[in-house]
This record gives C-alpha cells, sequence and structure tokens, in this order.
C-alpha cells in the first residue's frame, strides 16, 4: 500500500502515523549507534518529513535525478537523520546503511553530502543556505517551465539568520507560488530557548509582512499537516510558509523539551528505553 492510494483520510493519516513512527525508531537506532548527532530536532521534524516523502511530493528513488520530481531542501541540515530515515524508507539506499551515520567512509554524515547521499538536492550545514537555495530552485524549475515543487524545511534557530529574510525577499518579489517553506517552530537551539536567545516572535506576522501567505499549525498532527499543503497548493502569486508549533525530542518523554538532546546522543540505555516507548505508541509503518 502506498499513501497515494489511501482514499481514505483517517486511514491516510494513520498511515502516516505509523510511517513517522518508523522514522522516530530509525533516528534514536542510528544515533545512539553513531553516539554522536542531532536528535532533538530530528524527532520534532518527523511528521513533516514523513508527509512530504510518503504523500505530498512526487519523487522516484528509482530515477532520482528524474527532471520533473519535487524538490526537498533540509535548510536545519543538522537534522540529518530525519531526512536520511526518510530516504532509506523511501528506497534510495538500503536500510541497514542507517547504522552507519558519521562513521568513516559512510556516505551517511553529520549533515546531508549532495555528492554522496542518494536523494538529497543539496548539502546543507551553514544556516540559511539551503533555504535560499531552495529559493533558487523553485525559480529554476520555473524558468525551465516545469510545474515541479520544492518544499524546504528551515529552524527557528535557523531563522535569526539575516540569509533567511534576504532570500525571503527575493522569493516573494518573483512570486514563487511553486515554494513552500516549513518552519520546524520548537523554540530551542543549542544554546536554549529561542525565545531567549534571539526571539524570532511575531514570526506568524513576519512572514506576511515579507510577502508570504503564512499557515499555523500543530506540526504532530498529520492531518494539518496535510491541509496546510493542500492550501498551499492552492495559493497563486506568493510563496508559502507553514508555521509548524513542534515539541523537541517529540515521542520520548525523556528528550521532550530538553535542550541537551539538541545536539547529545543517548546512552544505550536510553536507547532501549526510546525505542521502546516509540514502540508502544502503536506500529511501526
Amino acid at each position: 500500500m502506498t499513501a497515494k492510494a489511501i482514499a481514505d483520510k483517517r486511514t491516510l493519516v494513520e498511515y502516516l502515523e505509523a510511517k513517522a513512527r518508523r522514522l522516530r525508531w530509525d533516528i534514536i537506532k542510528m544515533v545512539g549507534l553513531a553516539r554522536s548527532g542531532h536528535p532533538g530536532g530530528s524527532l520534532s521534524a518527523a511528521d513533516i518529513v514523513t508527509t512530504l516523502f510518503f504523500h505530498e511530493m512526487k519523487h522516484k528513488p528509482e530515477n532520482k535525478n528524474w527532471p520533473d520530481r519535487d524538490r526537498f531542501v533540509l535548510s536545519k541540515g543538522h537534522a540529518a537523520p530525519v531526512l536520511y530515515a526518510a530516504l532509506a524508507e523511501s528506497g534510495y539506499f538500503p536500510r541497514e546503511d542507517l547504522w552507519t551515520l558519521r562513521k568513516i567512509d559512510s556516505h551517511l554524515q553529520g549533515h546531508p553530502d549532495m555528492r554522496k547521499t542518494p536523494g538529497v538536492e543539496i548539502s546543507t550545514g551553514s544556516l540559511g543556505m539551503g533555504f535560499s537555495t531552495a529559493v533558487g530552485m523553485a525559480l529554476g524549475l520555473r524558468l525551465d517551465g516545469r510545474n515541479s515543487r520544492v518544499y524546504t524545511l528551515i529552524g527557528d534557530g535557523e531563522s535569526q539568520e539575516g540569509i533567511i529574510w534576504e532570500a525571503a525577499m527575493f522569493a516573494a518579489q518573483h512570486k514563487l507560488d511553486n515554494l513552500v517553506g516549513i518552519l520546524d517552530y520548537n523554540n530551542m537551539q543549542i544554546d536554549g530557548l529561542v525565545s531567549e536567545i534571539v526571539d524570532i516572535q511575531p514570526v506568524v506576522a513576519k512572514w506576511p509582512a515579507f510577502g508570504w501567505h503564512v499557515i499555523e499549525i500543530n506540526g504532530h498532527k498529520v492531518e494539518q499537516i496535510l491541509d496546510a499543503l493542500d492550501e498551499a497548493r492552492s495559493i497563486k502569486g506568493k510563496p508559502t510558509m507553514i508555521v509548524a508549533n513542534t515539541i523537541k525530542g517529540k515521542c520520548v518523554s525523556f528528550m521532550e523539551r530538553v535542550v541537551d538532546f539538541h545536539g547529545k546522543a543517548p546512552t544505550d540505555e536510553e536507547v532501549d528505553k526510546a525505542l521502546a516507548e516509540i514502540e508502544a505508541l502503536g506500529p511501526l509503518g
């Protein structure tokens, strides 16, 4: 069964929720084995990335360079584990490769590398550069006459970068309605709360001021993510930003809203506990 073949929305939501649990399980295992990585922001983005890869986007793992594919850019590149989990589950490379995360000679490094990892559209890590590249991709696709869409996931700490707002102005100026940004708004960055370091509020008001259509959702409610993506498709003449309110470390009790797990791997004991908690939530897709 594939998500595109599911007509009933409730069944679709359940299918995607199970896939998201699979991605979260894989995130915990790969970061635990690597003893390094960024689990918190990977877990907060799992529902969003799942909905994009397994329902919204058109892409062909067997033909990763298909010209008419939709593009996904992980601008918050440190959350690479969630992207790797989605790519493996989609069939871009064997799932067993996930357990080589951050190892020497692995094609799965700490930040996405387009030269090594099948399915990665652009190498990211320097904050804001992925977002600006996504804007360029959207413009390029329009100039080529293609109806493909570009989806880019940005972080809230990343939104403190000036390059984000320069690119935002450019996208609005060129009316890039084939571009959808998604803000993973978990209010935590490596040094603490975003609201205490450099507050990005009023973020829902900022994006319309920069010429974007804005939708605010709960980033863990799959039905809301689906509805927001549908709405984004209907918007003409401007790009869309989906502000997704999320929880850092979502679905792992001792990681939720704990800033230390922004960039700290769990211990072996914590891995076992986390995996058990995720399994207890329901079947893995």
